[in-house]
């Protein structure tokens, strides 16, 4: 299923309203620290292994689309 994901840093959040979610994150967006940081908390807040999850675009972006099989 694919989501559209808006990542807001300096905060500790996740919230889910359809296929829309805004999740916060600590890790600065340097190296990919930041997307590690979004597949971990949105494999845990869905209950799946981080690999069933992928950014497919916005890598570099606030806005990504993220699939999660």
């Amino acid at each position: 299923m694919l989501y559209q994901v808006h990542v807001e840093f300096n905060s500790d959040s996740i919230t889910v309203e359809g296929n829309e979610i805004t999740i916060g994150v600590k890790s600065k967006p340097v190296d990919g620290q930041a997307n590690k940081e979004v597949i971990k908390k949105l494999a845990k807040h869905f209950g799946t292994s981080s690999g069933n999850i992928a950014i497919r675009k916005g890598h570099k972006s606030r806005d990504k689309i993220i699939e999660i099989v």
